[in-house]
């Protein structure tokens, strides 16, 4: 069945057509992202959800969302996505960060044009009649110090283009490296640095815990006399009401906002300010923005729901579509293994050391991470999946360990899990043979070469004669078909393995009758989705 995606935002008809030429089934809906009960009411008959800025993806709607894997928001900003909720309910959440950069990127220096030269009011003015020619004294950009608040994406071209306007500019951003600093020809520095040294300051960094507030009456007063400071980024990076009196009393010497700490903005404490520019969320508005998100996001959507390739996901390891490919296998393995010691304890789990050996050492190894967690947890949890795996584990304090290392024995690349309790450690190996298909190689320690059943039958016990005689029979009598098994022990009388696959799932009174034979220390019938 093809999966079908719901597009409740406005977007082009070249993006909903992406979808439809990519053999996904979508419904567009652009209205129907303010209507929160009737998106409610339909949400459960979707794969995908397409969205903008109007739709609110609560956990309330993710409740209903029965079918849902992931939502897609064309653009950067998604404050309007529970993104934890989602994590926990296993939808993946991507957004579009490259579609509008450039366009937001203008907007703010645009801003910063209109604010060092009074634009608007100038406007304004000989709009009315008036020829206020001494009134509008504005300040040329060449030669200021421009401070820019975070040096990404939108932050990196925003340097790039001062720059090119001979200004000099300092930045702070703790992941900026020098190297990159030095690509942009500006200086790094610290955050009270760049308030003392700044003539205009603009922000280009995510709204989060750390970022709220970043500029507030306190760093507010640090900066220089005559500052101007340009938000084109999120509302609630500056107190608003802090910068209205910093404006009032001549310490900043003026503003331009295209965001607000509450949006839809009818008031703030900014507006009918003299030299305070605003703009109603404008970054992202040009008609070639639009178009940029709208189709990336359809194809990233595309991607995933038909490839399992994912990209932008602010919620699970990036994988390419190539990288899908290739790590299929592995992470379908990564899983198997993980799913056999979690199925392995009813014990809590404290933590899990995952070691990847050889060629599999240089794949995506957070993608293969959450599988092995993913694995672990499902046992005991069946609504657990990739997404949702991380921030389960975290919830139950588990500590998760990765170690890669260079080709070490007789496979060209294995993974390895160990898994940690309060009274034991449980492990299991396995690799990909060139068949594509995943097998186990290690046990307890002990060597196999394993295939992987939708059923199967674990049993450990001492290496004495008669235990395959004596599984065969029980099996037999219970009307159990063995399809293949294979053995394994660690040494001659010492401790031994048995793996059966089975034609479907066994019966309790089964593992009952071998646990009462006395001959077996673990009997555990073992279920794997190998779909």
């Amino acid at each position: 069945m093809a999966p079908r995606v719901l597009v409740s935002d406005e977007l082009s008809e070249t993006a909903v057509q992406i979808f439809r030429d990519r053999g996904v089934e979508v419904d567009y809906l652009p209205k129907l992202g303010k209507d929160k009960e009737k998106l409610a009411e339909i949400i459960g008959q979707y794969d995908g959800l397409a969205i903008r800025s109007a739709t609110k993806v609560t956990e309330k709607l993710l409740a209903q969302a029965t079918r849902l894997k992931v939502v897609g928001r064309a653009g950067i900003g998604v404050d309007n996505v529970d993104i934890p909720a989602a994590s926990k309910k296993g939808v993946i959440v991507m957004n579009t960060p490259f579609g509008n950069s450039v366009t937001t990127a203008e907007h703010a220096i645009a801003m910063m044009f209109a604010v060092a030269r009074q634009l608007p009011e100038a406007s304004v003015s000989t709009h009315a009649g008036k020829w206020e020619k001494s009134k509008f004294m504005g300040v040329e950009l060449f030669n200021k110090t421009l401070g820019v608040i975070g040096a990404g994406n939108i932050g990196g071209i925003v340097c790039d283009r001062a720059v090119g306007l001979k200004m000099k500019v300092v930045a702070f951003d703790p992941f900026l490296s020098e190297e990159r600093a030095k690509q942009l020809g500006v200086t790094k520095v610290e955050l009270d640095e760049l308030l003392a040294r700044a003539d205009f300051i603009t922000l280009h960094v995510p709204l989060t815990d750390k970022t709220r507030g970043i500029l507030n009456a306190e760093t507010i007063a640090k900066t220089r006399p005559g500052v101007r400071i340009i938000n084109c980024a999120r509302g609630g990076l500056v107190d608003e009401a802090a910068l209205a009196e910093a404006l009032k009393s001549g310490h900043v010497a003026g503003a331009a906002f295209d965001v607000f700490e509450t949006e839809p903005a009818t008031e703030s404490p900014l507006f009918n300010l003299p030299n305070v520019v605003v703009t109603p969320h404008l970054g992202a508005s040009t008609t070639e923005a639009q178009e940029n998100v709208a189709l990336q996001v359809a194809e990233q959507m595309s991607d995933y729901l038909l490839t399992g390739a994912v990209q932008n996901a602010l919620n699970m390891p990036n994988v390419t579509a190539e990288e899908a490919t290739v790590m299929g296998p592995w992470i379908r393995l990564a899983s198997h293994i993980g799913s056999f010691i979690g199925q392995m304890t009813d014990e809590p789990v404290k933590a899990v050391n995952i070691l990847y050996d050889g060629r599999v050492a240089e794949m995506n190894l957070p993608a293969l991470n959450q599988a092995v967690i993913a694995g672990v947890l499902k046992a005991h949890n069946p609504d657990v999946n990739l997404v949702s795996a991380p921030s389960v584990a975290k919830d139950k304090g588990i500590q998760i360990s990765t170690t890669r290392q260079d080709k070490s024995g007789s496979f060209d690349a294995y993974i390895k899990v160990t898994m940690v309790t309060d009274k034991r450690e449980r492990s299991a190996a396995g690799t990909v043979f060139s068949d594509g298909k995943p097998r186990f190689i290690q046990i307890k320690g002990i060597n196999i070469d394993a295939e992987i059943g939708a059923h199967m039958l674990y049993t450990t016990n001492d290496d004495v004669p008669g235990i395959i005689g004596l599984l065969g029979m029980t099996m037999g009598k219970n009307n159990v078909n063995i399809a293949n098994f294979t053995l394994g022990r660690s040494a001659v009388g010492e401790d031994a393995i048995a793996l059966l696959y089975l034609d479907g799932p066994i019966d309790a009174k089964v593992v009952d009758t071998l646990e009462a034979t006395g001959m077996f220390q673990q009997v555990k019938p073992l279920v794997f989705d190998v779909a």
